[in-house]
């Protein structure tokens, strides 16, 4: 095949991941298709709001037989590879067109985990040096990658991740007989978390994570906590979660057996869980705070707040003329920017309703039972 044959089946192997699924309506949210076919995604940028990243994958062929992917080794699908020029070639175009703000480069793995980080590299080397590229870069770390590979992925990108895949090791042991799930991914976070630690050199890195959710049998209990300790100890920019597409996966999953939750309940469920992810990376919500069934699942139908809120009759009203800010933001409807606009109306003036503040239609509804202005 030719350069854009490859381009087209790389861009079309890219729809299998769901990162970006959950988010506004806007459609600058979400990803979009760019001129070539390859895909451009939304992402957050250093000074505040989102600006589209060219995301593309270096090879679709793959070694690994993670039970989850469509482009697991055996399965009888077209393969390709991009060569590092033609990957650098390919996003530079989209660089002087000012298509772009930066790219996030992954791959499937190309022997192996070394073998496919030395071409990703080569491709950050040649941006970085060839074409004098400064701009951002997100490298993907393959599992299992060494300690070399990592080190030089952390000094050569803005960001990089891992997929955690899955919270406990029982979980993980469905989805794969070739990869180890201490040796090939815990080991490499808690690397890349010492590279990047804050006061070091490297901490203007992000690292990052996703899960696969309803691949394997996690209950979100599960996810919540590992997701609890992934931004207190090993400290995590983001975690995203990626739900399950039933069909594409091994037979044997837990995810494709009888019963296994439906695809629309599996969106809902990623929903939930970056609610959950939001209240205790914005809001310092403790793990135990997110309330769940006996099974351990979020509730469907209700979100982790308003939950919390139903749960702790004792803990309202809220006063909101005194208020302080973190019993605000225990409020349905109440979010940092509205809690933020309360505390600023009441150093400069008088609260009268929550009006004042901007706050009105569903939100100011799911709001007043919750609080008083006296």
């Amino acid at each position: 095949m030719d350069t854009l044959e490859r381009l087209r089946l790389l861009a079309d192997a890219s729809r299998y991941d769901l990162s970006c699924a959950c988010g506004t309506k806007r459609a600058t949210d979400h990803r979009q298709r760019g001129p070539g076919g390859l895909w451009l995604y939304p992402a957050s940028v250093p000074r505040g709001g989102t600006e589209v990243m060219l995301k593309t994958l270096l090879s679709n062929a793959c070694a690994n037989d993670c039970r989850y992917c469509p482009l697991r080794s055996d399965r009888d699908t077209p393969r390709c590879t991009l060569a590092p020029e033609e990957v650098a070639a390919a996003f530079m175009d989209y660089v002087r067109a000012r298509r772009v703000f930066g790219l996030f480069l992954t791959s499937g793995v190309i022997r192996d985990a070394d073998t496919t980080m030395d071409r990703m590299l080569a491709v950050a080397q040649i941006l970085r040096r060839r074409h004098a590229y400064r701009g951002y870069l997100h490298l993907k770390v393959i599992p299992g990658a060494s300690d070399a590979a990592i080190e030089q992925a952390v000094d050569v990108a803005n960001a990089v991740s891992l997929n955690v895949e899955v919270p406990t090791r029982g979980a993980f042991r469905p989805l794969s007989s070739k990869k180890d799930y201490d040796r090939d991914i815990v080991r490499p976070m808690r690397l890349i978390s010492r590279l990047t630690a804050r006061g070091s050199r490297r901490a203007r890195v992000k690292h990052t994570t996703q899960f696969i959710v309803g691949a394997s049998d996690e209950t979100d209990a599960d996810i919540v906590q590992a997701t609890f300790g992934l931004y207190r100890r090993l400290g995590l920019s983001r975690v995203y979660f990626s739900a399950y597409q039933r069909g594409l996966g091994d037979g044997s999953l837990p995810g494709e057996r009888a019963g296994a939750a439906a695809a629309e309940d599996l969106l809902t469920r990623e929903h939930r869980l970056y609610q959950a992810d939001f209240l205790i990376r914005k809001y310092r919500w403790d793990a135990d705070d997110i309330l769940f069934e006996a099974d351990g699942s979020l509730p469907l139908g209700t979100d982790p707040k308003q939950r919390w809120a139903e749960r702790h009759p004792e803990f309202y009203p809220v006063r909101a003329r005194s208020a302080a800010r973190e019993a605000l933001l225990r409020v349905p409807g109440i979010g940092p920017i509205t809690a933020g606009r309360i505390l600023r109306t009441r150093r400069e003036g008088i609260l009268r309703s929550l009006a004042d503040v901007g706050l009105g239609g569903k939100r100011l509804a799911r709001a007043a039972p919750y609080v008083v202005m006296d």
